[in-house]
């Protein structure tokens, strides 16, 4: 596939509720990660766009849900940072009801690509958050971020010792993992292949319209990691970038 899956996305909606979310859009795949993990800038760099997703100096500031457009009609969702705990509780669980009822009940959704800073993967929130959206038994993507910041060999271990920590505590899980870098400009190529088959798979299948009616067999009492960052700051697209 050639590496344009992401290119020429545009801004489309940021909410509070997903169920604002479109009813009658295409397939769609989210990102998510822990505050400062890269997340924003891994969206801007695949898609091309050095402004298009908001990225902060001060980590976890995005606090709702970001629809952008493809060219092909599917759409790349944007969720809040999780791990930034100076939020106050209130907020929090807003937050957590709030990805719950997108990730369990969103039938569009495809897959979920994680976003994991690759000298520090799989922290305790990270596990959480696989161990919970594999209940959905959709894939999830794993990309290393800032792999430029280790040697060849740190990186060739960091991805193989995550691998198999992922195999071995989350058994069964359609989960896969690679290295990638915004700065270096590496491992596109992988994202937009394994993406481009989760869309293609989907167009072999009766196209999803939206939320599900009513209540979902997929939502759990786990708790979502903690997310987002302080009251009242802007989640609209930002000039600053995250480190």
């Amino acid at each position: 596939m050639p590496p344009s899956l992401f290119r020429h996305a545009v801004f489309e909606i940021s909410v509070a509720d997903p169920k604002t979310l479109p009813q009658a859009g295409g397939s769609e795949v989210a990102f998510a990660g822990r505050s400062n993990a890269g997340k924003s800038s891994a969206i801007n760099t695949l898609a091309g766009h050095t402004r298009l997703a908001y990225v902060s100096k001060t980590p976890g500031r995005t606090q709702l849900i970001n629809l952008f457009r493809l060219r092909n009609g599917a759409a790349l969702v944007d969720l809040p940072g999780y791990g930034y705990a100076d939020v106050p509780l209130v907020v929090r669980q807003q937050w957590q009801g709030l990805l719950e009822h997108y990730l369990t009940q969103r039938q569009a959704l495809m897959g979920l690509v994680l976003i994991m800073d690759s000298r520090r993967p799989l922290t305790e929130l990270d596990r959480q958050m696989i161990g919970w959206f594999a209940t959905t038994s959709k894939p999830i993507h794993c990309l290393l971020t800032k792999s430029d910041k280790l040697t060849r060999q740190e990186q060739a271990k960091t991805l193989a010792e995550t691998r198999r920590l992922v195999s071995a505590d989350f058994p069964g899980t359609p989960f896969s993992v690679q290295l990638f870098s915004s700065l270096k400009k590496t491992g596109m190529e992988e994202v937009e292949r394994v993406i481009g088959n989760w869309l293609h798979q989907e167009e072999k299948e009766p196209p999803a319209k939206g939320d599900k009616a009513g209540g979902s067999n997929t939502s759990i009492n786990t708790e979502v990691p903690a997310q987002g960052g302080r009251t009242g700051d802007d989640s609209s697209p930002s000039n600053e970038y995250d480190r």
